[in-house]
């Protein structure tokens, strides 16, 4: 079965810039960008809002059309490694994982055409 996406990664890494902020909470930010390693995956970078200073960085990769998994690669709180098991990054991580799957459905016109 030929598991590569039917669009090429630039496309799908700007469709993301574009629908992705209307699914985040207001003051956090992102960055999406293709995975040079990998062509079905993107590398998006969060930053929270707040005072905490976290940021999150995840694999999103298309296991095919319709389906992708979230990878946690790495949590950081004012630039310093944070551990992943605090609760605090725990609730982030869980709120940008359940951001990334709902993109990857409201984008399933773009890869599932």
């Amino acid at each position: 079965m030929d598991r590569q996406l039917q669009v090429d990664q630039q496309s799908l890494v700007s469709a993301w810039q574009e629908r992705l902020p209307e699914l985040m909470e207001s003051g956090d930010s992102f960055s999406v960008q293709g995975d040079a390693a990998n062509q079905n995956s993107l590398l998006i970078h969060f930053n929270a809002a707040g005072r905490q200073g976290y940021s999150l960085d995840f694999r999103c990769t298309y296991v095919d059309s319709r389906e992708v998994a979230v990878d946690l690669l790495d949590a950081e709180q004012a630039g310093v490694h944070a551990d992943e098991q605090l609760d605090a990054v725990q609730l982030l991580a869980q709120q940008y994982t359940r951001q990334i799957h709902e993109c990857a459905q409201a984008l399933q016109g773009l890869t599932n055409p």
